[in-house]
């Protein structure tokens, strides 16, 4: 069975297809496999971090979602550089909807 192809522009603006995405794995999980530059996910997952920050590509937000409230108040931690697409990546789970999505890796705020 093939992989959902998943795009990243990491902080260098290097593009980075990705073509075997797993279901049910997080974005943050296929960025870290395939050593996307930006993604540090300092936490591992646990949503406990803003370190795989992320900006949904144009088109794809109704499909990803809105934060919930964990995510939102991480996110507000990033105030600087969030824009109205921000999500973190390990709270994006990978699924066939979301084939061809793309992700660009937001800058480190620096604190």
């Amino acid at each position: 069975m093939p992989g959902i192809t998943v795009t990243f522009i990491d902080v260098n603006g290097q593009t980075r297809v990705i073509e075997d995405a797993e279901p049910g794995m997080s974005m943050m999980q296929v960025a870290k496999a395939h050593d996307v530059e930006g993604i540090l996910a300092d936490c591992g997952g646990a949503c406990s971090c803003a370190t795989c920050h992320v900006y949904v590509g144009d088109g794809w937000m109704e499909k990803v979602g809105p934060p919930d409230d964990v995510e939102e108040a991480l996110l507000d931690m990033v105030d600087d550089v969030r824009q109205p697409n921000s999500r973190l990546s390990c709270q994006i789970s990978v699924s066939s909807d979301l084939d061809g999505i793309e992700l660009t890796v937001a800058p480190d705020p620096g604190y």
